[in-house]
Parts: C-alpha cells; sequence; structure tokens
C-alpha cells in the first residue's frame, strides 16, 4: 500500500535542496584544504556567518555571504544560519511572571515587545538566507531541521518561511523532472544550449533524505523489489520483507473516515487501488455497493484475498495487477466510479500525482453520488509524515497539485492517538508517522 507511502515509499521521504555549490572552496587544491590554517579560516568564517545569523545582524551577514555560501554549519551542533537565525527566537521562561501584580504585568509587556522585535529581525535574516541559496531542511545533530525548531518553539511566522522554501523547492524540482526540449533538427543547437541550461539547474538541485541510517538508498522500498518481496501478515498489520510497515491497524479510523465521505451510501460504485490488510474494502463492502473494483499487485495479497473470499463476494471485481497496467483498460471499457480510493505502497509522490492528473478525471463520474453531486476521491496522505514541517510541505504541494488538476479538496483534521506510547513500532523497521494530527483529503471536480 502506498500509505504515508507515497513520497517515497516505505515511509522515506524525499525532499528537494539547492546543492552545496561553493565554486571558491572548489577551486582549492588538496593541499591547500589540508593545510590547518585554511582550517582555521574557515571555521572562523563559519562562526562569524553563525553569529551574524543569531544575532541577527542583517548587515553583517549580508556581507559575510559575498564570499561564503548560506548553508555552513557548525561542526559540533550541526547548526546552519537558519538554524541559529530561529532558535536565537527561542521565549524566556520566568517563573516569577505567574504572579499577576502590575510590575509583572509590565514585565510580561515588555517581553512580548522585545519577543516580536525578535521575531520581526529573524524574518529579514531568513529572508536574507533563503535568497542567497540557504537550505530549508538541512539536519542538526539532533535530527532537526530549521522548521522543526521554529515548530517546536511555536514560532509560527517563522515555521511558515520554512515551509514556503521548501514548496518553492519541491515545485522547482517537479518542474525540472518534466522539462522536455522542443524543436526540430534545424534548432539542433538551440536545443543543446537549452539542455545545457537544464543540466546547470539539475547540478544545482538534489534530493535530502531527512530519514537516517539504514532508510537511506534502501532498496527494499522500491517498486519491483516490494512487490517481489514475501510479506508477513499479523493481527494488526503487513510487513515486507525488510520488516517495513505496509499497512497498520491504527489506520482504521482514518480509513472509515475517509470511506463515510466518498462512499456515504449504499448503491453506488466505488474503485479501490491498492487492497492491502483490505481494511477499507471491508468497510466499502458493509455499504452494499453496486459494484467494487479492487487493484492489487502484490502476489501474497492476492493469495490471501483469495483465502479470505474477496473473488466470490457480492460486487466485487478483483483486478490483479500494478494500477498502471490496470486503469487504461478500465477507462477503455467505460468503466465509471462514484467513489476511488488510493492507496499503495512502495511509490513516489508522482505515482499518485500521475493517477489523478491523467486518469481519475476518466474514471470519475462528474455526475455520480447519491444525489448526483459528483464523484468523490480520496487517498492516504501520509507524505512527509516523519517531521511536520515535510508533511505541510506536502500537503501544499498535493493540494496545488490537485486544483491544476481540476479537484477542489476539502480537508479534515483527525487526531492520531501516541502510537510510540501504543506500542505500535514494535518490530516495525521505522516509523512512517510520528505526528499528532493527519490530514484527511476529499476530493471532487471543481465547479
Amino acid at each position: 500500500m502506498l500509505h504515508a507511502k507515497l513520497v517515497h515509499d516505505s515511509r522515506v521521504s524525499n525532499f528537494v535542496r539547492p546543492r552545496r555549490n561553493d565554486t571558491r572552496m572548489h577551486r582549492k587544491t588538496n593541499s591547500t584544504m589540508d593545510d590547518p590554517a585554511f582550517e582555521v579560516e574557515t571555521d572562523l568564517q563559519t562562526q562569524s556567518i553563525l553569529l551574524a545569523a543569531a544575532n541577527h545582524d542583517v548587515q553583517s551577514l549580508r556581507n559575510l555571504l559575498r564570499n561564503s555560501p548560506a548553508n555552513v554549519q557548525d561542526s559540533e551542533t550541526g547548526f546552519t544560519p537558519l538554524h541559529a537565525a530561529i532558535a536565537a527566537c527561542e521565549p524566556e521562561h520566568d517563573g516569577d511572571t505567574a504572579h499577576s501584580n502590575g510590575a509583572t504585568n509590565g514585565k510580561i509587556d515588555g517581553a512580548t515587545q522585545q519577543q516580536e522585535q525578535s521575531t520581526e529581525a529573524a524574518v529579514k535574516t531568513m529572508k536574507l538566507l533563503f535568497e542567497n541559496g540557504a537550505i530549508w531542511n538541512d539536519l542538526d545533530t539532533n535530527g532537526e531541521t530549521p522548521g522543526c525548531i521554529a515548530h517546536r518553539l511555536g514560532l509560527k511566522e517563522l515555521y511558515e518561511l520554512c515551509v514556503d522554501a521548501g514548496v518553492r523547492a519541491e515545485l522547482l524540482l517537479s518542474r525540472l523532472d518534466e522539462y522536455q526540449p522542443l524543436g526540430d533538427a534545424a534548432s539542433d543547437e538551440e536545443d543543446e544550449g537549452q539542455d545545457e541550461d537544464a543540466e546547470e539547474l539539475q547540478e544545482n538541485i538534489e534530493v535530502l533524505d531527512l530519514t537516517e541510517g539504514d532508510a537511506q538508498g534502501d532498496e527494499s522500498t522500491e517498486n519491483p523489489n516490494y512487490l517481489a518481496s514475501n510479506l508477513t501478515f499479523e493481527r494488526d498489520r503487513i510487513l515486507d520483507g525488510s520488516a517495513n510497515g505496509v499497512m497498520m491497524e491504527w489506520e482504521t479510523t482514518l480509513m472509515r473516515r475517509s470511506a463515510e465521505l466518498i462512499l456515504p451510501g449504499p448503491g453506488l460504485r466505488v474503485l479501490n487501488v491498492g487492497h492491502g490488510m483490505g481494511i477499507i474494502d471491508g468497510i466499502f463492502q458493509g455499504k452494499q455497493p453496486a459494484s467494487h473494483h479492487v487493484i492489487e499487485a502484490h502476489p501474497d495479497v492476492l493469495k490471501r484475498m483469495k483465502e479470505q473470499g474477496w473473488y466470490e463476494k457480492p460486487g466485487v471485481v478483483v483486478h490483479e495487477g500494478r494500477w498502471q497496467d490496470v486503469v487504461p483498460a478500465l477507462i477503455e471499457k467505460g468503466e465509471m466510479f462514484d467513489a476511488i480510493y488510493f492507496d499503495t505502497f512502495a511509490e513516489e509522490y508522482k505515482a499518485l500525482r500521475e493517477f489523478f492528473t491523467e486518469f481519475v478525471i476518466g474514471l470519475l463520474d462528474p455526475a455520480g453520488g447519491l444525489n448526483s453531486e459528483g464523484g468523490k476521491f480520496g487517498f492516504f496522505c501520509g507524505m512527509g509524515a516523519d517531521r511536520q514541517v515535510a508533511y505541510d510541505v506536502y500537503n501544499k504541494i498535493v493540494e496545488m497539485d490537485l486544483f491544476e488538476a481540476g479537484f477542489d479538496t476539502e480537508w479534515e483534521t483527525i487526531p492520531v492517538p501516541d502510537l510510540e506510547e501504543q506500542g505500535e513500532w514494535e518490530g516495525v523497521r521505522r516509523k512512517y508517522w510520528a505526528l499528532k494530527n493527519y490530514k484527511l483529503p476529499t476530493c471532487s471536480f471543481i465547479g
């Protein structure tokens, strides 16, 4: 299943950031860089930049950035200038402010004014850093991005700056990924120039994996490897051959709510892409649909579906194979649905985007639904759910992509219990959900 699953899958969040290109440093010879004097000079420059950022000294920082990159990091804390600028705004907590006498009230007012001034200065500092190529999601030694610190400290304005920077970076990578030069033989020279320009831009972008350790470069979560792996079916979850969580029982509450919104009554036509544990398909069956199509690609899941009698259930049609191979045939046959749900595993976000951009328009009945108000589309929204800032970045991106594809999206916030405390992750290779709230999307055609 695709779960949080989207962007990556196996819940490995892939994010975009500018590559650290410091041409001045790269021109140094190895003998120069090995020189202790050079190391001292570089460290002093780094500390000067970090200090200017922490002091929100925009003028000094601007001067320093003329000869240095905006992405230097402290060797001990891992702080970048963005980390430093945000951490410097941490509110002071004075136990004496609990008293409500006049003097204390004056102290609170002064502290509030000072905090506002600090935040305003930090905004200017951060904007300067982003203008100079600062990386929005660099990690410090605590595994926090600048946005993580802003979120933890409750600095909403600074947090939103980090989210907006992440959205810009992701959109840039998406557009570069779609770049296809146009022209004919007569314009070969011009095309070569365009190719060089595109390559130069792509050299300044790299994918950042925010997960740590063995999650990086994990081939087990690539789609072909997942489909070839042996699955383990437990009472409350499915694990792949590398102990990655494919689907887990705690998701039932989220899927039940999605089912209520996209399939509000009996006698409707529904398509589910990705069966997994059969959680949402079981809920759909309880609503007595007129037809119930299921697309599933993993051989072990298909085998289990046969053992559980899914092929004989009323109105159920099981399509064996990847949705990329099945869906075009459904469209060609003229199949239409009142509700569509999408939740695959081991696929990147671009797979979901391709699905709702290219195929949902041919599958979802614009005159469908209980009262012909139009069909509804839903999906498991778990992109980047190991960090709040990453989750918010991807939710903004997916909403923009949905709108561009012709969909209006309504979001509902659903609290998620402390899964760590409940022991949900015992025996699972890594957590794919670490947030307090889930944003549930329900999509319908605009107009």
